[in-house]
C-alpha cells in the first residue's frame, strides 16, 4: 500500500473562514480540507534515546509506541541541534522551536556569570507551590524562559483554549506549559500533584479530589517485576552490576516499593519516580486533567470546537537510565512497562475524546550515554571526569601563568566561569585567561575540545561541535568557556550510573513520532530533522503563526 502523505492543517481562526489542509514543502499529493483537532496531546519521555525505541520494537504492545510506528508518521533521524543536551534545555526547545541561545534555558541549573549565584531553570521566588512547602530555587514559574510556546500563541489567538502540562518534574511541566498555560508537577514529599501561585491562588476541585484519594499510596508494597521471561532480556545487561546504583529501591528486580518503610512517607513517595509506577501515577493525573478541565470535549464557537493542548512529560525513564544505564535490563523492562501505560492512556483518550478528534505527538528531551563502566567492559574508550579535580588542575595552571588567585571560579552548565574582578585587578586580558584555560583543559584525558568566548562569538561553522555548543550558549547566562567531553565520557564524580549532556548522537538522537488519522499520514521519514521543527509544524497544524523565536522548519511528509 502506498504511504500516505503527512497532512499539515491550517485551521480557520474566524467563524466565516474554512479550515484547509496545506502539505509540508516536500509532501506529495493534493491537500484536503479538515477541521482542527479538538485536542493536541504532546508526550515527552524524559531520557529516551531513539535507539531504545527501535531495539525493543518486536516486544511492544499493539497500541502503545506501535500506534505511532505502524499507524502514524515517525522520524528515524531526528536530533537536537544544541550541544548541552539536558532536561530543561530540551523541554524549553520542543514547543518554542528555539535553541537555548534564544530560550535562555541553557541547562537545568547554572550560575549567574556576573554574581556567581545559583540559578534554577524554573525558579521564581515570587511564587510558591499551592498547599506545599517551597524550597529555595524550587521550580514555580516560567520567568526564565525567554521564548513563547505553541500554547502561548494558541491562547493569544483563543484565550478560552486550555493548555495544561503535567510532569513528575517541575521543569518538565513548567517549560512546555509556557507563559500562558498551567503546569502541575509531582510533589515527592507528599505523593500529590500541585501547581504554583504563578498560575492560580488555589487548585480546582478536580485536583483536590485527585490528591485527597491518595493514589500514590496504592503503590506501597507493590512490586516492580519483569514483564517478560528472563530469556527475553538477553539483549540487555543483567541487574545487580556494581555500576548500577541504588535508586532507592535497590538495583535488582523484583523491587518492592516501601519495603523498608512502615507506611507511606516522603522517602517512599520520592522512590516512586524511578519505577514504572511514576509514569502510571502521572498518566492517572493526566486522565484527571482531561476529565476535570474538559480537554478536547468542550463545544466552542470557532470552527465548531476549541483546540486544547495537553502536555505530559513522563519522568521515570530518565531516573531509571541515570541509575542503571540505558543498556540495563531495568531500563529495557521499564521501556516495555511504559509502552503498556501508553497503550492504556490512548485507550482512555479514544473513549473520552474520540480517536478522530485528537493528534498525539511524542518526543524526548535528550538521549543517554551507556554507563562508562559497561562501555569499558566492551572495549570502548569511556570513563568519568571529576569536576573538582578539573577545576583544581585549571587553577594550578593559571596560577603558574598569571600569578596567585582563584582564576577559575566554578562550573556552570557546560562551561567554566572566571573571576572577572581578579582579571581586572591584575590587568590580565580575559581572552588570554580563557585561551590558557583551554590549553590546560585539552591536556586532560577525556576532554575532546574547548571553545572560548571568541570562538562562540565567531562565524566559524566548520569546527566540529562548535555550532551545536553555540546553540547552547546564551550571552547573558552561559559561561565564556564551553567544554565538550570525548564520546563515552561523562562529567561527574558519582561512581556509578549514567548521564547525558553532549553533542553526540547517543544524546541528540530522539524519537519524533506523530499520530492522528485525520491529519497525520503513515510511514517512516528518513530525512534528517531537528526537534526545533516540532513547534512550527504544530503551529501550522493548529492554524497559528509559529512562536516568535522559532528556528525550526516544517517537518517533512512521508514520501
Amino acid at each position: 500500500m502506498a504511504k500516505l502523505a503527512l497532512k499539515i492543517l491550517v485551521a480557520a481562526l474566524c467563524s466565516t473562514a474554512l479550515a484547509a489542509c496545506v502539505s509540508a514543502p516536500t509532501a506529495a499529493g493534493q491537500a484536503t480540507a479538515a477541521k482542527a483537532p479538538k485536542l493536541l496531546v504532546f508526550i515527552v519521555i524524559d531520557g529516551l534515546p531513539m535507539r531504545q525505541v527501535l531495539a525493543y520494537r518486536d516486544q511492544l504492545q499493539p497500541d502503545g509506541f506501535k500506534r505511532f510506528l505502524e499507524h502514524g508518521t515517525w522520524y528515524a533521524n531526528a536530533h537536537y541541534g544544541h550541544g548541552h543536551t539536558v532536561t530543561a534545555a530540551g523541554h524549553a526547545t520542543m514547543l518554542t522551536g528555539a535553541y537555548p541561545q534564544r530560550t535562555g534555558i541553557i541547562s537545568n541549573e547554572w550560575r549567574d556569570p556576573k554574581t556567581g549565584e545559583a540559578v534554577y531553570c524554573t525558579s521564581d521566588a515570587a511564587y510558591s507551590y499551592i498547599d506545599h512547602k517551597t524550597a529555595a530555587l524550587a521550580g514555580t514559574s516560567p520567568r526564565n524562559l525567554l521564548a513563547e510556546t505553541v500554547g502561548d500563541v494558541l491562547r493569544e489567538a483563543d484565550p478560552a483554549a486550555k493548555v495544561i502540562a503535567v510532569s513528575g518534574k517541575d521543569r518538565g511541566a513548567i517549560l512546555p506549559a509556557g507563559h500562558k498555560g498551567t503546569a502541575y508537577m509531582y510533589m515527592s514529599e507528599s505523593g500529590q500533584f500541585a501547581s504554583s501561585t504563578y498560575y492560580m491562588p488555589s487548585h480546582p476541585q478536580w485536583v483536590n479530589s485527585f490528591n485527597a484519594a491518595k493514589p500514590a499510596d496504592a503503590f506501597f508494597g507493590k512490586a516492580w517485576r519483569p514483564l517478560l521471561p528472563e530469556a527475553a532480556y538477553a539483549r540487555s545487561v543483567p541487574d545487580g552490576q556494581s555500576w548500577q546504583v541504588n535508586s532507592g529501591n535497590g538495583n535488582k528486580l523484583p523491587a518492592i516499593l516501601g519495603d523498608k518503610h512502615d507506611k507511606p512517607g516522603p522517602l517512599f513517595y520520592a522512590n516512586i519516580l524511578p519505577t514504572p509506577f511514576g509514569d502510571e501515577l502521572t498518566l492517572a493525573f493526566a486522565r484527571a486533567a482531561v476529565a476535570g478541565e474538559g480537554l478536547g470535549t468542550r463545544v466552542g464557537a470557532i470552527a465548531g470546537a476549541k483546540t486544547d493542548i495537553l502536555s505530559v512529560s513522563l519522568s521515570s525513564h530518565d531516573y531509571v537510565n541515570h541509575a542503571f544505564g540505558p543498556e540495563s535490563r531495568l531500563s529495557h523492562d521499564h521501556f516495555l512497562q511504559l509502552d503498556r501505560h501508553l497503550q492504556g492512556f490512548f485507550e482512555y483518550l479514544d473513549a473520552k475524546v474520540g480517536a478522530g478528534n485528537y493528534v498525539a505527538m511524542l518526543t524526548a528531551d535528550h538521549g543517554f550515554a551507556d554507563t562508562p563502566e559497561w562501555a569499558k567492559s566492551q572495549g570502548r574508550d569511556a570513563d568519568r571526569i571529576n569536576p573538582t579535580q578539573v577545576l583544581s588542575w585549571v587553577n594550578a595552571g593559571l596560577v603558574k601563568k598569571f600569578g596567585e588567585g582563584r582564576w577559575a571560579k566554578s562550573f556552570s552548565a557546560a562551561g567554566l566561569l572566571f573571576d572577572d574582578a581578579l582579571m581586572a585587578e591584575r590587568r590580565v586580558k580575559a581572552a588570554d585567561v580563557y585561551q590558557e584555560a583551554k590549553v590546560l583543559l585539552l591536556q586532560l584525558n577525556g576532554i575532546a575540545d574547548v571553545f572560548t568566548l571568541a570562538q562562540l562569538q565567531s562565524d566559524d561553522r566548520s569546527t566540529p561541535y562548535l555550532e551545536s555548543m553555540r546553540r547552547s550558549w546564551h550571552p547573558d547566562r552561559a559561561a565564556p568557556l564551553q567544554i565538550v567531553v570525548k564520546p563515552g565520557w561523562l562529567f561527574g564524580s558519582r561512581p556509578g550510573g549514567s548521564s547525558h549532556g553532549t553533542p553526540y548522537a547517543y544524546d541528540t538522537h530522539v524519537p519524533i513520532l506523530a499520530w492522528g488519522p485525520r491529519w497525520i499520514g503513515e510511514g517512516e521519514v528518513t530525512q534528517p530533522v531537528d526537534v526545533t521543527d516540532i513547534a512550527p509544524t504544530l503551529a501550522k497544524l493548529l492554524g497559528l503563526r509559529p512562536p516568535a523565536q522559532s528556528q525550526g522548519r516544517l517537518l517533512p511528509a512521508v514520501d
